[in-house]
């Protein structure tokens, strides 16, 4: 692996590696005083978000610093780009700046993409290694390490992920985390259903490798897990539904439908969370939460994937 830019990058067998390598990091910190290893040491990671994050851009940073590599964060409000400076120029200024990785977040669905060729087509005329490119996030498109790390939390909460019916929930139609997981779950044999009103859902959804229904209350009964995922109001540019209680009523996942579900399912959250709009307190604290689990795990999983994209196949943890 060269990049990491969409789930579809990623057979079975490579993410159950990935899953794997991330489980060694975690048992390999385990216990420390000092959260070091030296596998990137003398490698320089950046990050270049368009976006705001939290979960992502700090989980990346740790990850980095916890494998002893020089983690630089570049802001675009920050930076050149708040005077016009291209994606481009910004994208070949860190390479010649020494940056053996670039961890891009954009609103633009596909900028990962032209990142990753304008990088190759530079390497090849300049005789030069290309950076890595990690999408951590383009559009509406994909979110390739926050799939990754749900899956890995899956797992950990479940025993394995073949065969289970996760549940996804929400705003289908902007989440590129709901792309995300729909290709990867199938790709390691989960049954996924998509639970969201008929206005956001994507045209063209009833391709995808999943179910879709309208009714949680139908779903949650069974299900091995329910994933809630955000509504993007800074997406919406109309009406898609009546109002935050409708759709509270209709798609929120309250103490009472918490009920509908077995013992053991476990609810996810890729957060930031709107408390008592897509998810009730009570539910995001509950014991079936693993929300903050997810938090833990996306630095794990983040450490392997730099370690695979920087390092290889070649060295074990």
């Amino acid at each position: 692996m060269k990049h990491l830019l969409t789930v579809a990058d990623l057979d079975r067998g490579t993410a159950t590696e990935l899953l794997d390598e991330a489980e060694r990091f975690e048992q390999a910190l385990l216990g420390r005083e000092v959260k070091k290893l030296p596998t990137l040491r003398g490698r320089t990671v950046m990050t270049v978000f368009y976006e705001n994050s939290t979960r992502t851009r700090v989980s990346f940073e740790v990850a980095g610093k916890w494998m002893s590599a020089d983690v630089i964060n570049v802001s675009a409000s920050s930076s050149s780009v708040s005077k016009g400076e291209s994606l481009r120029d910004t994208a070949l200024t860190l390479h010649a700046a020494g940056a053996d990785a670039l961890i891009v977040r954009h609103p633009a669905s596909g900028a990962a993409h032209q990142i990753a060729r304008w990088m190759e087509q530079w390497a090849r005329d300049e005789d030069r290694v290309a950076p890595s490119i990690i999408n951590a996030g383009d559009g509406t498109h994909q979110h390739p390490t926050q799939a990754l790390l749900d899956a890995l939390t899956l797992r950990q909460r479940l025993g394995d992920v073949e065969g289970k019916r996760i549940v996804l929930v929400g705003d289908i139609l902007h989440s590129r985390v709901a792309r995300s997981n729909v290709s990867l779950l199938n790709t390691l044999g989960a049954e996924v259903v998509l639970v969201a009103p008929r206005t956001l859902l994507p045209v063209g959804v009833e391709a995808w490798p999943c179910r879709v229904s309208s009714s949680l209350d139908a779903e949650l009964p069974g299900a091995d897990a329910v994933m809630m995922l955000r509504v993007q109001a800074e997406r919406m540019n109309g009406g898609f539904f009546p109002s935050a209680r409708e759709y509270s009523i209709n798609y929120g996942l309250s103490e009472r439908r918490l009920a509908l579900l077995d013992d053991d399912a476990v609810v996810l959250h890729p957060g930031p969370m709107l408390r008592g709009m897509e998810i009730a307190s009570a539910v995001a604290d509950s014991p079936k939460s693993a929300v903050l689990q997810q938090v833990s795990n996306g630095v794990h999983m983040r450490m392997a994937v730099l370690f695979r994209l920087l390092v290889g196949q070649e060295e074990t943890v």
